[in-house]
């Protein structure tokens, strides 16, 4: 995809993200291990017809990701993960369709998922795992998801102060390699190196995200503090994620990355109606 091109989809979703809507993030894992789906998608055919199907559901972005990112899961070299995902981004890329984002901490397969056309790299580390990422987010002209991730759960952690750290340093940063404010996305990393309670924390206090001007993002689909809270299993936490979704949507979050798109689209839709009306 040439630079133009990109530049228009990059600021289309811009001005998408700075609006009152609220937008759905398709989870399209093409992964042979994750959590929820992994093996599903992990070949060219149903991984496009899967994005297409999210597309027809009412998705904003699709979010492509070629390593597993749930506990304990096998890491991949950054030459592997781009096996996995080139051929979905190279298809998806050619199409006047979804803005794309690339889910993955590893400089490499961002640049190179930039130059197919993803506008958005989703970073779970919050630039923080590999040193290069914060220039190529700068080289490449791309959206930032920064995850609040510090690595390994503290139980006896200030979160709220901690979080406000995570916003400043991650200012910091940006400001450091040239990335603009504008770009930057906020995730409070539900799931990443912090304990059940820690979960419920980091969503209680999001104002602290919502209220660094930048939009939100949250995603918490069918994760194990569901599961922990309800007793469902993984196929069955549609519930608690919608409830946790519209809960966070009400404190600020802009978007939603999930798994089940119709079923969240249609609950924004509905909770937008009866917020509007008079």
């Amino acid at each position: 995809m040439n630079k133009a091109a990109r530049s228009k989809i990059r600021d289309a979703l811009l001005h998408e993200l700075a609006g009152r809507r609220i937008l759905v993030m398709g989870i399209l894992n093409v992964t042979p291990d994750s959590f929820s789906d992994g093996g599903k998608f992990d070949r060219l055919e149903p991984a496009l017809a899967h994005a297409a199907s999210m597309r027809e559901a009412g998705a904003d972005i699709l979010d492509i990701g070629g390593e597993s990112t749930r506990p304990d899961a096998i890491e991949v070299d950054a030459r592997e993960e781009w096996q996995r995902v080139e051929p979905v981004l190279a298809a998806l890329g050619q199409e006047d369709g979804l803005p794309l984002s690339i889910d993955t901490y590893k400089a490499r397969v961002a640049h190179n998922a930039a130059e197919l056309g993803a506008v958005v790299i989703n970073d779970v580390w919050g630039m923080t795992r590999d040193p290069d990422m914060p220039k190529t987010v700068a080289e490449t002209g791309s959206l930032v998801v920064a995850t609040y991730n510090r690595g390994a759960a503290n139980p006896s952690l200030d979160l709220r102060a901690d979080m406000a750290a995570f916003v400043s340093e991650t200012y910091a940063r940006a400001t450091q390699y040239g990335i603009p404010q504008e770009h930057l996305i906020f995730d409070p990393g539900v799931g990443f190196s912090k304990t059940y309670e820690q979960n419920l924390q980091a969503l209680a206090n999001l104002d602290v995200l919502v209220d660094s001007g930048r939009p939100v993002l949250v995603g918490v689909s069918r994760k194990s503090f569901i599961g922990r809270m309800t007793g469902r299993p993984v196929e069955e936490r549609l519930s608690g994620t919608l409830a946790v979704g519209l809960k966070v949507v009400q404190m600020g979050a802009k978007v939603l990355r999930v798994h089940d798109v119709a079923h969240h689209r249609d609950a924004l839709d509905m909770y937008s109606e009866m917020t509007n009306y008079r």
